[in-house]
């Protein structure tokens, strides 16, 4: 039964009537309960939640916000005691905590877990689709697009009966979804997301403060480092007997863009095409100047270097430039959307991408703190070279780790033998105490093996080896040859996760939460044919990354749920504001900051305890006026 609550408009047989007590009185005695929201627009900062809906199966109400307030409904909404069932959680709770002042608590969101139950296969998650899905009705879109054009006019009798459908509809998902969760015993990961996300959408309500000047400041540097780059490029491109024809084209005022156009420089290096006919000069079969493969050149030519460092700042003034601060909302602050779950169960953000911000901390120290506050960011230790260590039980690693020597310094002497110990120079940190050596020669080795170290979680195979530290594909074979003949265990490790995911179709994360990826390519009933070495060669690699990124991931969004808590149970002087990969930041009054540093570290460590149980990994914790890496 359809209930409509307004003071109004009213309908004659349409719908039941019903006041917000009558409401609050129904839903108090349900354990699980649906909640909807209808919106003038997706920006919380400044469109209306409009319509509020909540109930199950049997009864649904739907509350005109424009004149009834849902400040009755707070208890239930804030309670532990009721499930509510959303989808696409984080875009409800964020209206209805603006607009409603509520902070909505144990939710259950259906978009989310369908994510969990199918990860890897490529679908899609829109509430449309989950009810075709699960119940083969079709929703009707065109209401919905009605809502954002309504200006205060009535609602009309289909637009209630889709906003109380909704709320059906939510509760029907939910029950066929229970026992495919059971039979995957993926309940303790739908666990982890539903709860995280509470904590993702506070980051997103917070947002960032962001100081403009600052940051225009950075960007018009920028602009000109790129401007000076430029002008370098075509000094270069003079002196250089091989770009004759260009010089001569250029002065002859033909050169790709007409005379009545032409500029103070020789070539204009923001446009591909431009620039591929020179670098041809250099590599005849180059096939274009925007992809990855142009940065194993850049040893090789000056020219391509610097070209690439002109693309780097090019890129910082225009896209950290006036462009960004279109992402500024109506309260003057930076509020990013999270992407909860990848198919490795990692996380990504977009509009803006905050976790793309150059870490060089130029940039980062124009989010600021308000007056009286601080930033307490802390982020884990080698995050996944610790999954790695716990995964393989690798005997160096485990000891490395132990006694906080530098891993990879560790593992670059293991790799190099020899030629490691003839680049120490006189007193070598390394052989001192097994700390980071400074020494010339052995930089470039442990970057080398660095690269190798971090490359694990991520596939990294030969060629992109090769690619990364701009060497031949002949040594990036041999580096990682005798890489693995140094650390056996950590290739039986990954060879273990690669013909798993190859065996079975599935790769799943270590316990205690299992998340499992799928991979369609292996399914015989969507590809008929055999798998190809080039499908199976893909299975093995998100084989070996999958379970290191998504332990990391859940790591995280359990440190997220533990800080949420904590800040929730005893009313600190405390904000969630961001979150990237392995760091979670926070604003507190500077009062409590160095009570919260303590605490904070606690509650990282607790997390990551429950996922590598062995104690090693550790969080580091820092206060700040700005967000720092």
């Amino acid at each position: 039964m359809i209930y409509f609550i307004s003071n109004t408009q009213s309908f004659d047989d349409s719908f039941k009537t019903a006041t917000i007590d009558d409401v609050v009185e129904y839903c108090k005695s349900k354990s699980v309960l649906a909640v909807d929201t209808e919106t003038e627009g997706l920006d919380f900062t400044s469109d209306k939640m409009i319509m509020f809906q909540i109930g199950d199966k049997d009864n649904q109400y739907v509350i005109d916000t424009r004149f009834i307030s849902i400040e009755p409904l707070r208890e239930i909404l804030e309670s532990d005691k009721h499930l509510k069932i959303l989808h696409n959680a984080k875009f409800d709770y964020k209206f209805i905590k603006r607009w409603a002042g509520i902070t909505m608590e144990n939710v259950y969101d259906t978009y989310l877990t369908e994510k969990v139950l199918t990860c890897g296969k490529d679908l899609r998650y829109g509430l449309g689709h989950l009810c075709l899905r699960y119940l083969k009705v079709e929703l009707k879109k065109e209401v919905r697009l009605q809502f954002t054009t309504l200006e205060g006019r009535p609602f009309s009798t289909s637009q209630i009966t889709y906003g109380a459908k909704d709320v059906e509809h939510l509760c029907a998902i939910r029950e066929l979804q229970i026992p495919i969760i059971e039979s995957l015993q993926l309940y303790k990961v739908v666990d982890l997301e539903n709860n995280s996300t509470l904590g993702f959408a506070d980051i997103e309500y917070n947002g960032l403060d962001i100081d403009r000047d600052a940051w225009r400041e950075i960007a018009v540097q920028s602009a000109k480092e790129a401007n000076d780059i430029s002008i370098n490029l075509d000094k270069m491109i003079i002196i250089d007997r091989q770009f004759d024809e260009f010089v001569a084209k250029y002065l002859q005022g033909d050169l790709f863009i007409p005379k009545e156009e032409l500029r103070d420089v020789l070539i204009k290096w923001t446009s591909p095409k431009q620039v591929l006919a020179v670098f041809r000069k250099l590599i005849p079969d180059l096939e274009n100047v925007n992809g990855k493969d142009m940065y194993k050149y850049r040893r090789e030519f000056p020219l391509i270097d610097r070209y690439i460092q002109y693309k780097e700042k090019k890129k910082l003034s225009t896209s950290y430039g006036e462009a960004f601060f279109k992402f500024v909302a109506s309260d003057g602050k930076i509020h990013t959307n999270f992407n909860q779950i990848l198919d490795t169960g990692r996380v990504s953000s977009s509009k803006p991408n905050m976790q793309q911000i150059p870490a060089d901390n130029k940039f980062r120290n124009c989010f600021i703190a308000p007056k009286d506050w601080c930033f307490v960011s802390s982020d884990y230790s080698s995050q996944e070279l610790n999954v790695i260590a716990f995964g393989s039980k690798d005997p160096v690693w485990l000891d490395a780790l132990t006694k906080g020597q530098d891993l990879h310094s560790v593992c670059a002497d293991l790799v190099y033998g020899e030629q490691w110990k003839d680049a120490a120079e006189a007193d070598c940190r390394y052989f001192r105490d097994k700390s980071k050596c400074n020494c010339k020669g052995h930089k470039s080795l442990r970057t080398n093996v660095k690269t190798v170290n971090f490359g694990l979680a991520y596939g990294m195979g030969p060629s992109k080896l090769a690619d990364t530290l701009s060497i031949n594909l002949k040594d990036a074979e041999m580096l990682i040859e005798e890489y693995f003949k140094a650390f056996p265990a950590i290739g039986a490790f990954l060879d273990k996760l690669g013909n798993y995911g190859k065996r079975f179709g599935y790769i799943k994360t270590f316990p205690p939460f299992n998340r499992k990826r799928w991979f369609p390519a292996w399914y015989p009933s969507i590809n008929k044919n055999k798998s190809s070495i080039k499908e199976l060669s893909s299975i093995e690699r998100a084989s070996k990354n999958t379970p290191i990124q998504g332990c990391s991931a859940d790591m995280t969004k359990l440190a997220l749920i533990k800080i949420r808590a904590f800040i929730r149970h005893n009313d600190v002087p405390v904000k969630m504001v961001m979150t990237v990969h392995d760091q979670i930041d926070t604003i507190c009054s500077i009062d409590y900051a160095d009570t919260w540093v303590v605490k904070m570290t606690e509650l990282m460590e607790k997390a990551a305890l429950e996922v590598v149980t062995n104690g090693l990994l550790k969080s580091d914790t820092n206060i700040s006026k700005s967000w720092e890496k």
